[in-house]
């Protein structure tokens, strides 16, 4: 499905003005969700560039909305949760404005936006648990102590020293709070279901899984899906990879299968 691409700047959220792109498939069905994605970068720079993981998840119907979280409040915790949450509670109310009063209400992320992301879905569990109907998390960036066997291989894909950075600097207020490393979270009951991607050759693969384990150990949903090696995932959050992205159209379906299972439930 072709998608139309356009920005726009969500002007009533809490927090005040949040420029964002939307990414919407040019023919979608009665009642398409809406995905507020959370783009990579390391907490560091700009999110609102094109992103192909936003694109491939518009293309099978979804409405995407890929904000600037950092910019609105800068990039060290708990700002950029916070801008996060505001978008989230304002299209909690709001998003028959961009899809219609049935639509499925998501979120997701990818790297530094999939922290975010999961980090959303705590709180929502805690403030806003009825408006929250599933969370995307492709390679979520989650453990600050970068204490994974795979995240070894982070040279390999150029992105130990750029993690390292971003780390430091959304820390840098001294604080390690659950909602700042979601994997370090002990109370990981009650969250939104999940669909969580990575690939046999991601850094962050491991932090990822064990984390959709424990997920799954605390009762909740999770759909998971680990891209074979060579598929161009790290590309995803701008790594190298040396390899054509061919991860598309598995991500396609397995949203399309997870999107059909909340709105089965």
């Amino acid at each position: 499905m072709p998608v139309d691409v356009k920005d726009m700047v969500l002007d009533k959220v809490a927090i005040g003005p949040v420029s964002a792109r939307i990414y919407q498939g040019a023919e979608f069905s009665k009642g398409p969700p809406v995905l507020l994605y959370f783009g990579a970068g390391s907490f560091l720079g700009s999110q609102i560039q094109n992103n192909a993981a936003a694109e491939c998840l518009a293309s099978v119907g979804a409405i995407v909305v890929v904000p600037d979280y950092l910019a609105p409040l800068g990039g060290v915790f708990p700002k950029p949760l916070e801008v996060g949450f505001s978008i989230f509670s304002y299209l909690a109310k709001k998003r028959a404005g961009l899809g219609d009063r049935k639509s499925l209400l998501l979120i997701g992320g990818e790297e530094a936006g999939g922290n975010i992301a999961a980090a959303v879905a705590f709180k929502a569990r805690d403030h806003l648990a009825r408006e929250l109907d599933g969370q995307v998390l492709l390679s979520p960036m989650l453990d600050p102590f970068m204490g994974s066997a795979s995240m070894r291989e982070a040279d390999s894909v150029g992105m130990r020293d750029r993690w390292a950075e971003g780390w430091s600097h959304y820390l840098s207020a001294g604080v390690c709070h659950p909602y700042a490393a979601p994997c370090l979270c002990s109370r990981m009951t009650g969250v939104a279901p999940t669909l969580l991607a990575t690939s046999d050759d991601d850094p962050l693969r491991e932090e990822a899984m064990g984390y959709a384990e424990r997920l799954k150990q605390a009762g909740n949903h999770v759909r998971q899906h680990l891209h074979p090696a060579g598929a161009g995932w790290p590309e995803l959050y701008g790594g190298l990879s040396g390899h054509a992205p061919s991860w598309a159209e598995s991500l396609r379906q397995h949203f399309a299968d997870f999107v059909h299972e909340l709105g089965a439930g």
